[in-house]
């Protein structure tokens, strides 16, 4: 295995525990509204914040705001990284049947089965009759399915199925875009400043237009209005350094990605506090923002978004080339931890709202706990026929 693969998984590993991390302080965040509202009442903030707990700080809102701008941007660029030989081997027809058992099968199935599980404990904070057929009538009474954080999978599925119709019409495109990123490995800067043009193009306007905090859901598909077209900036992008070769140019170990990385740490900084200055200033004045202090924050995130990035990737190329036991079964498992972890985080936050800990005690305990369980749970699935196709790292 070269050491850009090991590299990879390494931060395929590292990911999944951002991932858990994330979701698991989410109740413990000092900005979070006092109370959550109805089970049935709109807003429907609890889609947002399932649980809010009494004990909170600061810090963790730090912590998610940096995991906002860039982890979900990143998460589509790593998922492209492997599309284009993946279709040049197997032809668009076998891709598209691999990637509807690997993303559409599963979100399917964790939406209508864990879904409901993972939000009775929403339920239960403001309910009066807390049984589970009064669950299940006020369920069915939303105007949509909540899908929690499996909403990536829908709109990774439809990227997959536009660049298989890529593929099927203009295979060499794939080639093209390779091209356009050879330099790479000694000009990352020319990938950087193209990257945040394209993505400047992509979510700025929507961000005017809608806000950078407006969803809408139809059903089970939910969106975040300002960023599909941010995310498919970085899905092609991920595809086009791929179709490249993962080995070569921006991902190779010994890269002048990997040799600067700190470089982009500082860069990274400094796009964030570009970023969250703007951005906290907006939330004090909210619709009274002026334009231009709006477009100072939504150039900062798109800066903060590829610098963080970049510079997450430079660390693990430079730093995360040795193969761990540990690190590897993660890896392995992190898309099935990432399939079923939010009803352990949803429930362990749940249980711990009256208990009378520090707020980080309890968001240790909401970790690990998840961490253990959804890892134990996806090593069990994988095991299964069925699991290790739908669980496998390359599906």
């Amino acid at each position: 295995m070269s050491r850009t693969s090991i590299s990879l998984g390494n931060l395929r590993a590292v990911v999944i525990l951002i991932v858990l991390a994330f979701h698991s302080v989410l109740a413990y965040l000092g900005s979070s509204p006092d109370t959550v509202g109805l089970f049935n009442s709109p807003p429907y903030q609890w889609r947002a914040f399932p649980i809010i707990d009494r004990q909170r700080w600061f810090g963790f809102d730090l912590f998610c705001a940096l995991q906002d701008v860039y982890l979900m941007s990143f998460m589509f660029f790593l998922s492209g990284l492997f599309v284009w030989p993946s279709l040049v081997r197997k032809g668009s027809w076998v891709f598209l049947y691999h990637r509807l058992v690997r993303l559409g099968l599963p979100f399917v199935l964790v939406v209508l089965l864990l879904m409901p599980v993972a939000h009775y404990p929403v339920y239960l904070v403001t309910a009066i009759n807390p049984s589970i057929a009064a669950f299940w009538q006020s369920w069915l009474m939303l105007p949509f399915w909540p899908s929690g954080p499996p909403w990536f999978l829908w709109q990774l599925l439809a990227l997959n199925i536009a660049a298989a119709s890529v593929h099927q019409l203009a295979p060499r495109w794939g080639a093209f875009l390779g091209r356009l990123v050879s330099l790479a490995g000694t000009h990352p800067g020319r990938v950087f400043a193209g990257l945040v043009i394209a993505s400047t193009l992509a979510y700025v306007p929507l961000a005017i237009a809608f806000t950078p905090w407006e969803w809408i859901q139809r059903g089970p598909f939910a969106v975040q209005l300002c960023r599909p077209l941010h995310y498919a900036v970085y899905f092609f992008a991920g595809l086009g350094v791929g179709a490249y070769g993962a080995e070569n140019g921006l991902l190779a170990s010994d890269g002048m990605l990997a040799r600067r990385w700190a470089i982009w740490l500082a860069a990274a900084v400094a796009a964030f506090l570009l970023w969250i200055t703007p951005t906290a200033l907006i939330f004090e004045v909210r619709d009274a923002a002026p334009l231009g202090l709006q477009l100072i924050a939504d150039l900062g995130f798109v800066l903060s978004c590829a610098s963080s990035s970049f510079f997450f990737l430079a660390l693990f190329l430079r730093f995360a080339q040795n193969r761990s036991r540990i690190l590897d079964s993660l890896s392995y498992n992190a898309y099935g931890m990432f399939l079923i972890h939010y009803v352990f985080v949803v429930w362990l936050q749940y249980l711990l709202l009256d208990a009378q800990l520090f707020v980080f005690t309890k968001a240790a305990i909401v970790f690990s706990v998840t961490l253990l369980v959804s890892w134990t749970t996806s090593e069990a699935l994988r095991r299964l026929l069925l699991g290790s196709r739908m669980f496998s790292v390359q599906g």
